[in-house]
């Protein structure tokens, strides 16, 4: 059996292992986000700003319902033609 000092030094590393975890948590960057300014975003930037997954998006760009454009080896996607989409969707559920 533990004794009462045992289990009180047990409960304080806890409690400073708890303080360090989330301090650790804190200083986590943010995950990359398209900037605002950008005219074109990578094909995860793009998926987040849809709101959608990054295979979906490689789908949609797949059976092009998305243009992207290629710089040399890159993919990148056109803000406009994620907003294009976006719209193009809204309107046909809200005929249907």
């Amino acid at each position: 059996m533990a004794t009462a000092h045992q289990i009180a030094e047990l409960a304080a590393n806890l409690a400073k292992l708890a303080e360090a975890l989330a301090s650790q948590e804190s200083e986590c960057p943010e995950p990359a986000r398209a900037k605002p300014g950008r005219a074109l975003l990578t094909v995860e930037e793009a998926a987040e700003y849809l709101g959608v997954g990054r295979t979906l998006m490689y789908e949609l760009i797949k059976t092009r319902e998305i243009a992207t454009v290629q710089i040399h080896r890159l993919r990148r996607v056109p803000r406009e033609a994620v907003d294009t989409y976006a719209a193009r969707i809204c309107a046909a559920q809200n005929v249907a």
